[in-house]
């Protein structure tokens, strides 16, 4: 049936997506329970960003195809695949797709769902209805233009290409491609350094930014954070006078 699971460690959250022997497919069972997983890591104040991976050598070969009448039933937008694409798009705090491996389909809606997308040079990458006979979420093409353009987004929806790591990366799909060697060292250094920062600044900036891109109002939301109180500023004017690094306090757990 394969599972997802939440642990945290420290200021970081993992998300595993697991379904060994499938690439970790993601199930019914499997897309429904991902928008309640996320609630203890959103409001846990130590708790700092989330990183979405997959069980061993791969991301996610997407949905279970055998199991798609569920998952996405003929006639709907987007079925569980959304809700859970979306639920992962509204966590409050940052959030880190690392690629390892196959990251297709449902898989790619997911990473696509993520703030920060990294992968290993070993990834690949697609978005594969054309040869199903599908139309990708609604939910998912958005996300898919916004993030690579309506150019690259259909030439990956029509042809259903599976591409390399340096494919996706020059085409904007991952910011990021790192050695297979030694990669989740770095996706570890890079998360704790993510942690560093001020998350009273990544959570105002993220909300923001998701609003320029969809269109919304971003100058009310930027508003809204003018008026929240917060010491990081002062913090981080004086370490870098001080040339020393900032420890950050808003948000941090009392």
């Amino acid at each position: 049936m394969g599972s997802i699971r939440v642990e945290t460690q420290g200021a970081i959250a993992t998300l595993t997506i697991s379904n060994p022997g499938k690439r970790n497919a993601i199930s019914a069972e499997m897309w429904s329970s991902l928008p309640s997983l996320l609630t203890s890591p959103a409001s846990d104040p130590a708790v700092k960003v989330l990183v979405v991976r997959g069980e061993g050598e791969d991301f996610s070969a997407g949905a279970d195809i055998g199991k798609l009448d569920r998952i996405l039933p003929v006639g709907s937008e987007g079925g569980l695949m959304t809700a859970a694409e979306d639920a992962l798009a509204d966590f409050p705090k940052p959030t880190i797709a690392a690629i390892n491996g196959f990251c297709v389909g449902g898989g790619w809606e997911l990473a696509a769902a993520c703030d920060l997308r990294i992968c290993s040079d070993r990834s690949t990458f697609g978005v594969t209805p054309s040869r199903l006979g599908i139309v990708y979420p609604l939910s998912g093409i958005k996300r898919l233009v916004a993030i690579a353009g309506p150019a690259v987004a259909k030439h990956i929806l029509f042809t259903g290409e599976i591409v390399d790591a340096a494919t996706a990366f020059g085409w904007g799909l991952v910011s990021k491609v790192l050695a297979v060697d030694g990669f989740w060292d770095e996706v570890a250094r890079f998360s704790e350094s993510l942690a560093s920062r001020s998350q009273f600044s990544i959570r105002a900036m993220k909300p923001i930014v998701d609003a320029l891109v969809a269109g919304e109002a971003a100058a009310e939301i930027a508003s809204e954070w003018a008026k929240v109180k917060s010491n990081d500023r002062q913090i981080g004017v004086q370490a870098f006078l001080s040339k020393q690094q900032p420890h950050f306090e808003w948000g941090s757990k009392s």
